[in-house]
C-alpha cells in the first residue's frame, strides 16, 4: 500500500493563495510548473536555459530538480555528446492532476477556517436540496500530482536520515518531540529543496508531511476543528462522518480509499498506545497523543467494514468557574461551591449520566479542586483524566494493559485498584466502574479512609443506586454506606446542551430495615432551564461536623465564600484549567486572602505569586 493517504474530495477554498483549477485548490509548486510547461512542448521537452527563464529559476535548479523527478520515472535529463548542443529534459509520463466536484448546496448555513501545523483549511456547512441532513464540506489545498512524486522523494529522504525507536511511537512525550523533529527537518529539507516558494508554503507542505508521516492524514485537519465532538470511519464505502456541537451528525466529504487504509490507520493508533488490533483482537479501544479516545473495530466483527470512532476532547477542558458561567450554565454556582466543598473535604462522589453528557469532563472539574497537599492515584482503561499543573507533583496516573499475542501481560483495572491502595494515595480517582470486582475493590478503598472519585453509566441518582444493588455488580447495601454523592449529568441531544441533572447524597434509614434514603439536593428544570435547590443537606453537613468540627452556619458561611470567589473569577474570566488551578492552590495557601481579594474584585494576577 503507498504510504501517503488518499487526497480525498474538496472544494474550492475560498480566499487562499493556492490556484484553483476545474474547482480543485491545487498546492502549486516550481516542480509543477516545470512539468505543465513540458506538457506544453514539442515532444515534452525543452532545454534548461529557455526553462529556467520561463520559470524564473537558475539552470542549476532546473538540473537538480529534475534529477530528483527522473528518479521518480517523471522526467528524463539528456546530455548531448556535441559540447555545442546544450542539456535538456523531457516529460516521460504526464500525470492527471486531483480534482474535485464543486460543493454547494441549498443554503450555506456556516463557514469558518482551520489549520493544523500550518496546513490552512477551511470549513462550509450546506443545506443540500437532496439530503435531509446538511453535508460538511472539509475545503482544503490539493497537492500537485507532480509534486506529490516530489514529497516521496522528501519523505524516503527524512526516514534515512531521522532514524526513529520503538519507544518514541509509544511514550506520547517523546512522540510529541519526535513530531516537532520531524516538522523541523522537514521545513529545512524543503527550504534547501524549494528555497524559491514562500514561506507559508514551505511551511504548509511540512505540515502535510506531518500530517501523513506520524498524524491521521487529512484527518488531522477535522481533529483540529473544536466545533467536532466525533469523527467516524464506517468502512470506505461510506463517506466520513462527523458530530457537530451545533448540527449533530454530519456527512463529510472525505472519503477513505479502502478498507487497507482503514486498518493500517487503526494499527498505527494501536502501536502509539501499545496496544494491538488484528483478526484475532479485532476489537481496540485507545487514545491519541492528544488524548482523544478510539474505538476501532476489524472486518468481520462490524460488517459492512473496518471502523475508527475517535472521541474528540474539548481542548480547553471544564473548569469550576467555566462549568457555572453565563456561557455553559452547566450547574449553578450554589451547585458548584457545594461541590467544591465536597470534594475539599474528602467526600466520595459518584458522577453518573448517558453517553457523552460531560461525565469525566465533571470528574476533571472536581478533581481540580483536591488540595494540592494529597497525593493523587488515577486508574484508567484509556488516558481522560486531566489535572491542573499544580497537581501534577504527587499525581499517579496508572492505564490498564491488553494482553500480548500470547495472551499474557494483561494488567487490568482491578489490578491497578489493588496495586493503587499500596501507594498511600489520599485521593483515588477511577475512571469508570462497570463490573462487579471493581465497584467491590472501589468501595473497599472508600472504607479503609480514602477519597475516591468515578463515574458510572445511569440516568438518575436513583438509578445509579439499583444499577449498585442489583445483578450484575450486587454490592452489599452495607458498602454503600461509604458513598455520600451522587451527581448526574444530562445532556440534550437535539438543543446540545448539558446540564447537571441531581445531586444527591446517600442517606441512613430511620432504622436499619429502612435501608438506604437518596436526598437530592438540588435539581435542574428543563422547561425553565432552571437549577432549584431541593433539600438541605444532612448526612455531608453531618460528616463535616463530625470530621472538621465546622458548625451549620460556618459550614454555610464557607459555601457563601467559595460563590463569591466563583464569581470573581467568572467576571475576571479566569476559565483555563491551569490559571483555575492557581487561584485553587493560593486559595488551599491562604482561604481568607483569596476571598478578600474576591470581595474587592481584585485582579488575580496581583494576588497569585504566578501566572494567573
Amino acid at each position: 500500500m503507498d504510504a501517503i493517504p488518499p487526497r480525498p474530495k474538496s472544494s474550492k477554498l475560498h480566499g487562499s493563495e493556492f490556484v484553483s483549477k476545474e474547482h480543485a485548490p491545487l498546492f502549486r509548486t516550481k516542480i509543477t510548473q516545470l512539468c505543465e510547461n513540458l506538457e506544453g512542448k514539442k515532444n515534452r521537452e525543452e532545454n534548461f536555459e529557455s526553462l529556467a527563464k520561463e520559470l524564473s529559476i537558475s539552470t542549476n535548479e532546473i538540473e537538480r530538480l529534475g534529477k530528483i523527478l527522473q528518479e521518480q520515472g517523471i522526467l528524463e535529463l539528456n546530455y548531448p555528446v556535441n559540447i555545442l548542443s546544450r542539456p535538456s529534459v523531457r516529460l516521460i509520463q504526464k500525470l492527471e492532476q486531483p480534482h474535485s466536484e464543486k460543493i454547494g448546496g441549498e443554503k450555506l448555513l456556516l463557514s469558518y477556517p482551520l489549520s493544523a501545523h500550518n496546513v490552512p483549511a477551511s470549513v462550509e456547512i450546506w443545506q443540500m436540496h437532496d439530503s435531509s441532513r446538511p453535508i460538511y464540506a472539509l475545503h482544503h489545498p490539493l497537492v500537485c500530482i507532480y509534486t506529490e512524486k516530489f514529497l516521496n522523494f522528501l519523505r524516503d529522504t527524512l526516514a534515512k536520515s531521522l532514524p526513529v525507536e520503538t519507544d518514541e511511537i509509544v511514550d506520547k512525550g517523546k512522540f510529541a518531540k519526535l513530531m516537532d523533529r520531524f516538522y523541523a527537518a522537514s521545513l529545512e529539507l524543503i527550504d534547501k529543496e524549494l528555497p524559491s516558494i514562500p514561506e507559508h508554503e514551505k511551511k504548509a507542505l511540512a505540515g502535510i508531511m506531518l500530517h501523513r508521516m506520524y498524524g491521521l492524514g487529512d484527518i488531522e485537519l477535522l481533529m483540529a476543528d473544536d466545533n467536532l465532538e466525533e469523527i467516524s470511519i464506517n468502512g470506505s464505502n461510506s463517506p466520513l462522518g462527523v458530530y457537530h456541537r451545533t448540527y449533530g451528525w454530519l456527512k463529510t466529504n472525505l472519503h477513505m480509499r479502502s478498507e487497507e487504509e482503514v486498518y493500517n490507520y487503526a494499527a498505527q493508533i494501536g502501536r502509539k498506545s501499545g496496544r494491538e488490533i488484528s483478526m484475532l483482537s479485532p476489537i481496540l479501544d485507545a487514545a491519541l497523543v492528544s488524548g482523544d479516545r478510539v474505538s476501532a473495530t476489524l472486518f468481520p466483527i462490524s460488517s459492512n467494514g473496518n471502523t475508527i470512532t475517535i472521541r474528540r476532547f474539548a481542548r480547553n477542558p471544564w473548569t469550576i468557574s467555566g462549568i457555572v458561567s453565563e456561557k455553559s450554565h452547566t450547574m449553578s454556582t450554589e451547585m458548584a461551591s457545594f461541590l467544591w466543598l465536597a470534594t475539599q473535604y474528602e467526600m466520595n462522589i459518584l458522577v453518573a449520566g448517558g453517553t457523552a453528557s460531560g461525565k469525566t469532563s465533571t470528574l476533571n472539574t472536581l478533581a481540580a479542586l483536591i488540595p494540592p497537599s494529597q497525593r493523587i492515584v488515577s486508574i484508567e482503561d484509556t488516558r481522560e483524566i486531566t489535572l491542573p499543573s499544580y497537581l501534577h507533583w504527587n499525581w499517579v496516573p496508572l492505564l490498564t494493559r491488553g494482553e500480548n499475542p500470547e495472551g499474557k501481560g494483561r494488567i487490568s483495572m482491578l489490578d491497578l485498584m489493588v496495586e493503587s491502595l499500596r501507594m498511600r494515595p489520599d485521593r483515588v480517582i477511577v475512571g469508570e466502574v462497570r463490573r462487579k470486582r471493581e465497584a467491590e475493590v472501589m468501595f473497599e478503598a472508600m472504607h479503609t479512609g480514602h477519597a475516591v472519585y468515578s463515574t458510572i453509566h445511569a440516568d438518575s441518582a436513583s438509578q445509579v443506586v439499583r444499577r449498585l444493588l442489583e445483578p450484575p455488580i450486587e454490592i452489599p447495601r452495607l458498602e454503600l454506606e461509604s458513598l455520600q454523592l451522587i451527581v448526574v449529568q444530562y445532556r440534550d441531544r437535539r438543543k446540545g446542551l448539558r446540564r447537571t441533572y441531581e445531586i444527591s447524597e446517600i442517606t441512613q434509614g430511620s432504622s436499619e430495615s429502612s435501608g438506604l434514603n437518596l436526598n437530592t439536593l438540588f435539581k435542574w428544570r428543563p422547561r425553565t432551564d432552571a437549577f432549584e435547590k431541593v433539600n438541605e443537606s444532612s448526612r455531608v453537613f453531618a460528616e463535616l461536623n463530625l470530621h472538621s468540627g465546622m458548625t451549620i452556619s460556618e459550614i454555610q458561611e464557607d459555601l457563601l465564600q467559595k460563590q463569591k470567589i466563583l464569581e470573581w473569577m467568572i467576571s475576571r474570566n479566569v476559565f483555563s484549567s491551569d490559571d483555575v488551578g492557581s487561584i485553587m492552590g493560593a486559595y488551599y495557601k491562604n482561604p481568607q486572602e483569596i476571598f478578600e481579594a474576591a470581595k474587592k474584585n481584585s485582579n488575580p494576577a496581583d494576588v497569585v505569586a504566578f501566572k494567573v
